[in-house]
């Protein structure tokens, strides 16, 4: 987004109008009231769904302490059941990365990954993977302990696992706002309060409780972020097709061209 702004500030040509939806550092935060069927469920999606290539696909999942030794077990298991493969078959639920730069990225932190943190899963590759040869890069997760551990964005299917305490929400929320980034926030939490806690608080330009965070819906949930994710309005809202548009203004004096001004003071 910075190159494209750069490029079009550098024309010499009229002002361009640049409407920027980048990435984010999205995280997912589920307090100990979440359901783990669901927290689970939702958190596939969001992390594996399309090979994690969505700009709005969770990279970091948030869970409470009290529950995550659970969730983290099944998140495990249900990690063996996902199947890797050919896009065109209707049992796959991951394809390839988009290329081989992404694949060798993804390789990269995951190598990073292995000697910092924590190896939760690897998802195992299908049989028809090798034969097929692509670009196919196994889901998997890690446990961190803190997201200090990532400098950016990992675009792909790799989850990032984060334990927190229960007094220490305010610093999750903290440390999610000093990435940066703004795009979209997961909440997953049967208490209302906490629910507006967070989302009062998280600097985010779509927040998503109780469901996944990937597939907004235009004109249910215009979408864009703010900060490095960014510039509005939000794709598919009200505001954004008016932002392409030029405002032009016709004003006429109707005493200029030798015009009755009392006629306009006669009633009707």
């Amino acid at each position: 987004a910075r190159a494209i702004n750069r490029a079009l500030a550098a024309r010499d040509a009229a002002i361009a109008v640049l409407i920027a939806e980048t990435g984010g550092q999205n995280a997912l935060i589920a307090d100990s009231s979440a359901l783990p069927e669901q927290l689970v469920k939702d958190t596939l999606a969001s992390a594996f769904g399309s090979a994690g290539q969505r700009c709005s696909a969770a990279r970091v999942l948030f869970v409470q302490s009290d529950i995550a030794d659970r969730v983290i077990e099944m998140l495990s298991g249900a990690m063996d059941e996902l199947q890797v493969g050919d896009p065109t078959l209707l049992e796959t639920d991951v394809g390839p990365v988009i290329d081989l730069e992404a694949l060798n990225v993804l390789e990269q932190h995951s190598t990073r990954m292995q000697r910092d943190a924590r190896l939760i899963k690897v998802a195992p590759l299908g049989p028809d993977v090798a034969a097929a040869g692509g670009t196919f890069f196994a889901p998997r997760a890690f446990e961190l302990g803190s997201l200090d551990q990532l400098q950016r964005e990992v675009f792909g299917p790799v989850l990032h696992v984060i334990r927190w305490h229960a007094d220490d929400l305010d610093q999750v929320i903290d440390s999610i706002n000093a990435t940066g980034y703004g795009l979209t926030l997961g909440i997953h939490s049967r208490i209302d309060e906490t629910i507006e806690r967070i989302s009062s608080r998280v600097r985010a330009g779509n927040c998503y409780v109780n469901r996944t965070t990937i597939g907004a819906v235009v004109g249910v949930q215009p979408f864009g972020g703010e900060g490095l994710s960014g510039t509005g309005p939000k794709a598919g809202g009200p505001h954004y097709l008016p932002r392409f548009a030029n405002e032009r203004v016709l004003t006429i004096n109707t005493t200029a061209a030798g015009g009755n001004a009392s006629l306009l003071t006669l009633d009707a």
